[in-house]
């Protein structure tokens, strides 16, 4: 279980900054400068930030839910892994209910297998719900579909770059006609 991992630095604006890569199960704090990123299938990643995005926290969440006794503390856990971002928020005086939101992934990943309810649609609508629940804006998604994702983020005022890679697994569709 990793919380907070910093790489070396990077320089960005005149000071050094951390690049920081998810694995699944991790939650990292990270401040303006600091890039913040993670690869997705099925698996969700929420971004938290405050409204003048100069801190962030993002978690790769591999279960939704809560976990079993043995797991209390594994953040790979939804209900985990949000616990321990309001925490590492909360640290640095951040109330995680005026937060921004950005959540990515859920993934479905072997859509000849399900092509209905799957594991990423249930880790999204899981996220989804308990952000809400929480009264935190969700100020940009991109869940679902049949790809993998690659998620970047530069603390500070930029989007999150979200590039969607298609699994071999996808369905193969064809392109309609042209309109007359």
């Amino acid at each position: 279980m990793l919380i907070e991992r910093r790489a070396a630095p990077i320089s960005t604006f005149g000071y050094n900054a951390a690049a920081i890569e998810l694995m699944p199960g991790h939650v990292v704090l990270g401040r303006a400068g600091d890039q913040l990123k993670t690869l997705l299938g099925s698996c969700v990643s929420v971004i938290l930030t405050d409204p003048r995005r100069t801190v962030g926290v993002m978690c790769h969440i591999v279960h939704v839910g809560r976990p079993t006794a043995a797991n209390a503390h594994n953040t790979a856990y939804g209900e985990v892994a949000m616990q321990e971002m309001f925490d590492l928020l909360i640290d640095v005086a951040i109330p995680p209910g005026r937060c921004h939101a950005f959540v990515y992934g859920g993934g479905n990943m072997f859509p000849q297998m399900f092509t209905t309810t799957h594991v990423g649609a249930n880790n999204a609508n899981w996220v989804m719900n308990y952000l809400h629940d929480c009264g935190i804006t969700v100020v940009d998604e991109s869940l679902g579909g049949t790809g993998y994702r690659k998620v970047a983020w530069t603390v500070g005022r930029e989007m999150p770059t979200v590039e969607t890679v298609l699994s071999d697994m996808a369905p193969a569709t064809r392109a309609r006609p042209p309109a007359r």
